[in-house]
């Protein structure tokens, strides 16, 4: 999405909003997760601006980052959610978003949540198997309802992505088989407590070339014309999310104007609503992971360490999927060192950089870690005994809290001994 943010330098220190990193740092701690909210509500109007063409709704992935202020944020511009769990669909309603802006994905849903989102009163679920719509319609029945669901088809698409992040390859655990939805589209007569208003399908995320859309959507759109003829209402064709953002400035993420470009043609002569769930593209650059080198190290070799207070307990993408993250020092130096930036966990693993050109900050020095606003608080753990970072939402000249720094007897307290 935006390939510039709201953090810059404002002289030689790095600023968010124009709010020193470095006094944001002092009050709260660390290691300590800073989002601007002009960032989040400038990418939604990004979005929104590049498909104004194309009737639509738009639903933040709230897998990207749950914290109820950021969903708030969308929420209050008019956004809905996309949710995979009762949890998530907790938090959604939580922050305030109208269950009729709700839609229910995820290809494990349990008795639980079924029954959770129906009493919710959620737009759709978003079944991925025959076995699901039998259960959804049992448990419709047995509350008295009809539930509304889409079906998620899996396009057999393999885009160009990491291999973890893939979910439209035949070869994932995602969506219905394109071979069997001549039974799926036999059965749904036969379950009257399911009414069918929608057709999904997400290929994955990170995706830069907008042609592995086209591919799939050709798809979509030629299973959504047979259904139509089958006589099934569909009120909604969801094209998913895994629009890109740019992480390292040698690869910058393809403007989503291009992606708009490819598909508005395409999905306007359908005449239905199209859902779009973006998620990274909206909250990924909008934060920084802000740690404090505790120590400096040289091994025989003569190999650079910068050891912070942050590691992959925060931010474990670098670990999980030899992510890049940017790494800025909050004070600029004029001279830079090759170093390994990594954390204090127990695993070689915890890192987030390896051999990177970086200022030769010194100890006690603050460091950001750029693009941590997608799948890094939300991928925290306690392991090692570590507490959750605090987050701050930036506004203008207003820092707010978001969520409180973890205490020792919070990560014990469901705990019998």
């Amino acid at each position: 999405m935006l390939d510039s943010n709201l953090f810059h330098y404002n002289g030689r220190t790095l600023s968010c909003d124009g709010i020193s990193l470095e006094e944001l740092a002092d009050t709260y701690g660390t290691p300590l997760f800073v989002t601007s909210a002009k960032s989040l509500a400038d990418s939604y109007r990004e979005f929104e601006h590049a498909f104004a063409d194309l009737p639509h709704f738009t639903c933040y992935s709230v897998k990207a980052n749950f914290n109820l202020s950021v969903i708030k944020t969308f929420a209050e511009l008019g956004c809905g959610c996309d949710v995979n769990s009762g949890g998530e669909l907790y938090r959604a309603l939580q922050a305030g978003v109208a269950p009729e802006k709700i839609i229910f994905a995820g290809v494990g849903k349990k008795p639980e949540e079924i029954t959770y989102a129906l009493k919710s009163g959620v737009l759709m679920l978003k079944s991925e198997s025959l076995s699901e719509l039998r259960s959804i319609n049992r448990i419709a029945d047995e509350l008295g309802t009809v539930a509304a669901v889409a079906i998620r088809i899996n396009p057999n698409v393999t885009a160009e992505t990491h291999p973890y992040i893939t979910t439209g390859d035949s070869k994932e655990k995602f969506g219905v088989d394109e071979g069997e939805l001549p039974t799926v589209f036999a059965l749904l007569p036969q379950l009257s407590n399911l009414r069918l208003i929608g057709l999904d399908m997400h290929i994955g995320s990170q995706i830069f070339d907008p042609e592995y859309y086209v591919a799939a959507t050709t798809k979509l759109l030629d299973i959504f014309n047979a259904v139509k003829d089958m006589g099934f209402p569909i009120e909604y064709l969801d094209i998913g999310g895994g629009f890109p953002v740019t992480y390292d400035p040698r690869k910058p993420a393809t403007p989503i104007e291009r992606f708009a470009e490819k598909l508005i043609p395409m999905l306007k002569p359908a005449g239905v609503k199209v859902i779009f769930e973006p998620g990274r593209s909206l909250v990924a650059n909008a934060s920084v992971l802000l740690t404090r080198i505790l120590y400096k190290k040289r091994n025989h070799t003569g190999k650079e360490f910068f050891v912070v207070d942050a590691g992959m307990t925060e931010l474990i993408r670098p670990a999980l999927y030899q992510a890049h993250h940017e790494i800025l020092a909050v004070t600029s130096h004029d001279q830079s060192v090759v170093a390994d930036v990594v954390g204090p966990v127990c695993e070689s693993s915890d890192f987030f950089a390896r051999h990177r050109e970086i200022d030769a900050a010194e100890e006690g020095e603050l460091l950001a870690v750029m693009s941590a606003g997608a799948y890094a608080s939300v991928m925290g753990s306690n392991y090692n005994g570590r507490l959750r970072p605090a987050e701050v939402l930036v506004n203008g000249s207003e820092v707010k809290v978001i969520r409180k720094r973890e205490s020792y007897e919070q990560i014990i307290q469901n705990e019998l001994c």
